[in-house]
């Protein structure tokens, strides 16, 4: 397990690595010089050039690319052109409010797909089956910007039963403006992992060990428990920790919809002011945090079924 994870954790440095890199050829591969962008094109030619001088833009690429790399392996990302504050400390006091909606909306998502896939699986060919496999599909063909606007005109306009807007103050009030966020997020995932755990339950349960478990006299929740929920929902882990990117995505839209503070609206106003430095920041600690969700899934299923790692 040791040598797999160390497989896995090189594999993931190695993705940041060429991630980052790529994050530094766009500056150069965006159409325009990026100062002027940033400054507009009634920016004198010495702010401009200032500007080109304090983002590193007049020395060669090969030197931008070491100097990028010197600076996060420092923990420095950068410094607002704008302000004159340090990148991370923007970064950083917007992306918990990003991982807590991510969080929340991966945990209730999975731990309800994970009960109707299982209940799906052991009513197989049922009309409650056919019922959840409907509202499955339907959810899944629902873009989370779509759920966010319709929530946001049922509950939060026309029952007026939740906030819409902010992330509100204190504990029960983040919890409450949570609500309608975290369910325009996870409404589709929720079908994702219903039908990957059903699909995978009804091929585990007609395995081998399974049929000789059922031969032993042995109770078919404990079969279920041990037997056959362990392998079924590896499928479920490796889709979730795949989908954070997707997660992130999704969370940019809601963000803005709701009004809420967090690293998608964080991307989109510094896309729309030129914000450089800031936009290069927020997607390398995103691009971050998706490597590393990933590998925690591999992780876990590792350990769920050894198989995975003796395959390497």
């Amino acid at each position: 397990m040791i040598y797999y994870a160390m497989q896995r954790f090189l594999l993931s440095v190695l993705i940041v690595i060429v991630a980052i890199s790529a994050l530094t050829l766009m500056l150069h591969v965006v159409p325009g010089d990026p100062a002027t962008m940033m400054l507009g094109a009634r920016a004198t030619p010495e702010l401009i050039e200032q500007t080109r001088v304090a983002m590193g833009l007049d020395q060669p690429l090969p030197v931008q690319i070491v100097t990028f790399f010197g600076r996060i392996l420092q923990g420095n990302l950068g410094t607002d052109v704008f302000t004159g504050r340090d990148v991370s400390d923007i970064v950083f006091e917007q992306l918990p409010y990003t991982l807590v909606l991510i969080a929340v909306s991966i945990l209730w998502s999975a731990t309800l797909g994970i009960v109707l896939g299982c209940y799906s699986a052991l009513r197989a060919g049922t009309w409650l089956d056919t019922l959840l496999g409907i509202l499955s599909v339907g959810t899944i063909s629902i873009p989370a910007f779509v759920m966010a606007l319709y929530a946001v005109l049922i509950f939060a306009v026309s029952l007026d039963w939740l906030p819409a807007i902010g992330a509100g103050q204190g504990f029960f009030g983040g919890a409450v403006h949570l609500i309608l966020p975290a369910f325009a997020i996870g409404i589709s995932w929720v079908g994702y992992v219903a039908r990957m755990v059903r699909a995978s339950m009804l091929e585990v349960m007609g395995a081998p060990h399974v049929r000789m478990a059922r031969s032993f006299g042995l109770t078919e929740a404990r079969i279920v428990r041990v037997y056959i929920l362990k392998i079924a929902v590896q499928p479920a882990v490796t889709l979730l920790g795949t989908g954070v990117a997707h997660l992130f995505s999704a969370a940019v839209f809601v963000e803005v919809i709701f009004a809420r503070p967090g690293i998608g609206a964080l991307i989109v106003s510094s896309v729309n002011e030129r914000n450089y430095p800031v936009v290069l920041g927020a997607v390398l600690v995103t691009t971050a945090i998706i490597v590393l969700a990933t590998l925690v899934s591999d992780l876990v299923v590792a350990l769920l079924d050894p198989r995975q790692r003796e395959a390497l």
